[in-house]
């Protein structure tokens, strides 16, 4: 079964429990996006997905792309899908109708992404970048630059990049060796390797625009001496430039998508931002590419369990326990839907896809917050959401994605490890997302080495305490998601201080940190749901699934820390001390 997209989930979230609505209409440039117009976009993104981009999912998975000669062969299909997108209007939805783009707010984006992904993950990593690339070139470059580049990028008409990685280097950026040699004309020549570049080479547009990083002659040793380039397939006057594509990778999954070796030859580009500071202009891209990872991950999770759920309404096997269920009729074996331990799989992941949703939807409309709002302190607050919950979502989304694609997959039992189902083909796509735009551990000792622990925990506690405060502690739900956002307060400081003994304790203990602050932020997400359908049968058992399988993962992974932490005080305290002589 194809993957169908379902807007009336999502308008639930957005309305019902993040009131939306509301909070775009106070911002003015979305001042007349109301919650009809946004229903509208939403259905036909929906069918667009649903009709046109998810039926193309198993053959990209089978035929996969095709290199040869330097150019790169898209399945069968995908040109003309990509073409229907871009004549739809659909790449960067929320560019700036002066970039010719439509102007509509980051969560309707959001959603178009995460359905795209969940339809068919190979053809979204060629548009996936394109919300990036034109946000870091709208912020950081040049008049020129932008009236050439930013309108093809924001309708989609061209393709782009983000080339980073490099054979040696891997996530250590400050190795990068590219080289881009400044010229008389204001242009750089940049010669260098890259690996791993998804949609490096493609047939899908004419043009591919390549954001380098590189590094200009005499710049220090490091990340400070990096530079950011712009680097056309083809230059201006139509001619090829000296980029070429030396190999596509033959991958465990995502086979519809192309992920490229490069080669720079003295290829003709142009500077990104100020000199030594194309790490700054690209984290642009990069912060906007996680956000859209995590949705990757919802997306792939979703589309797990709509096929594991499909699955278990028409499958029957043995005798489940309990009462006798009202679907047997006359039936000598239940549907394994009635069985406790398939309920328990589907529910538990459809209490991870509606809890990340909501946090993800929220993020998106953060974004919206922080870069129109007319309050200064509103735009500050939102941009310190982002940044924090940015890392959780990534890595916590993307680790549940593929664990719980796994789990969907055992409710097929054999049936899931053959490909008929294409159950498995989400597990292998699925497994990326934990590598890429940042390894999981990376974005943990992100969120607590280096936002967290600097200020003493104080930026983290001021997004905590703006959760607690849409909380009704009255409300039995809402009082215990308030206790358990008073301990992950609590618990930044005791890592902080445990510290101090054991400099190399919070990259030992990031990953639980970070998983203790999804369950929390997953605990003030349900409790949002839960509150605003509070009559609803369906959201009620799968509410009562978090609880009971779900969260009860938070007191394990907080014990985890604070043994770490104590482990370090009782360590450093049984050293003998230096005496002062």
């Amino acid at each position: 079964m194809d993957y169908k997209p379902r807007p009336e989930d999502v308008r639930f979230l957005l309305n019902a429990a993040l009131d939306a609505p509301t909070r775009l209409a106070a911002l003015a440039p979305f001042a007349e996006v109301d919650e009809a117009l946004q229903s509208q976009v939403l259905e036909e993104a929906g069918r667009f997905v649903g009709e046109v981009i998810a039926p193309l999912n198993r053959t990209g998975d089978e035929t996969g792309c095709r290199f040869a000669g330097g150019e790169v062969t898209s399945p069968p299909g995908f040109r003309e899908a990509y073409q229907a997108f871009v004549d739809g209007g659909w790449p960067a939805l929320s560019a700036a109708t002066e970039d010719g783009g439509q102007g509509l707010p980051a969560a309707l984006e959001a959603v178009l992404y995460e359905w795209l992904a969940a339809a068919n993950h190979g053809f979204t990593m060629a548009p996936g970048l394109l919300h990036g690339a034109y946000a870091c070139l709208k912020h950081h470059g040049s008049d020129e630059l932008k009236q050439r580049y930013l309108p093809k990028i924001a309708t989609g008409e061209w393709l782009a990049t983000m080339c980073l990685t490099e054979a040696h280097a891997g996530s250590d950026l400050g190795q990068v060796r590219t080289r881009a040699v400044p010229q008389a004309d204001g242009s750089l020549r940049v010669s260098g390797g890259k690996i791993f570049i998804s949609g490096g080479e493609h047939d899908l547009t004419p043009n591919i625009v390549h954001l380098v990083l590189c590094r200009l002659p005499d710049a220090p040793a490091g990340p400070k001496g990096l530079s950011l380039a712009l680097v056309p397939k083809l230059l201006p006057d139509g001619t090829r430039n000296a980029v070429h594509c030396e190999r596509i990778e033959e991958k465990m999954g995502l086979h519809g998508s192309p992920t490229c070796t490069m080669r720079f030859d003295d290829a003709t580009g142009w500077l990104v931002g100020e000199p030594g500071r194309g790490l700054a202009a690209m984290f642009v891209m990069m912060n906007s590419a996680r956000l859209h990872v995590a949705l990757q991950g919802i997306g792939l999770l979703d589309a797990a369990w709509q096929k594991a759920d499909a699955y278990a309404a028409e499958r029957r096997q043995m005798r489940a326990p309990g009462p006798v269920p009202a679907s047997r009729g006359n039936e000598s074996a239940d549907l394994i839907a009635e069985h406790p331990a398939v309920r328990r799989i589907l529910d538990t992941q459809r209490a991870w896809i509606d809890g990340a949703r909501t946090l993800a939807y929220r993020s998106a409309l953060m974004l919206d917050v922080a870069a129109h709002d007319a309050d200064p302190k509103a735009r500050e607050r939102a941009q310190r959401w982002c940044s924090f919950v940015t890392p959780v979502l990534k890595a916590a989304c993307t680790q549940q994605a593929f664990q719980g694609a796994s789990e969907c997959l055992q409710v097929f039992g054999g049936h899931g490890y053959v490909r008929e189902w294409g159950i498995e083909q989400i597990v292998r796509d699925s497994r990326v997302t934990m590598i890429y735009e940042g390894t999981n551990e990376i974005q943990a000792i992100d969120l607590l080495v280096r936002k967290v622990l600097p200020d003493g925990g104080a930026g983290m506690s001021a997004v905590l305490l703006e959760m607690r405060d849409t909380l009704d502690a009255s409300r039995e739900a809402d009082a215990d998601v308030q206790r358990r956002l008073a301990q992950l307060r609590y618990l930044g400081t005791t890592v902080a201080m445990a510290a101090h003994a054991n400099p190399a304790l919070p990259c030992e203990v990031a990953d639980d940190y970070l998983r203790v602050a999804m369950l929390t932020m997953l605990a003030w997400a349900w409790a949002r749901i839960e509150a605003a359908a509070p009559q609803d049968g369906a959201r009620a058992r799968v509410a009562a699934a978090f609880r009971r399988w779900v969260l009860p993962e938070f007191e394990m992974r907080l014990g985890i820390v604070k043994r770490a932490c104590e482990t370090v005080a009782l360590t450093h305290a049984a050293q003998p001390q230096a005496v002062a002589r």
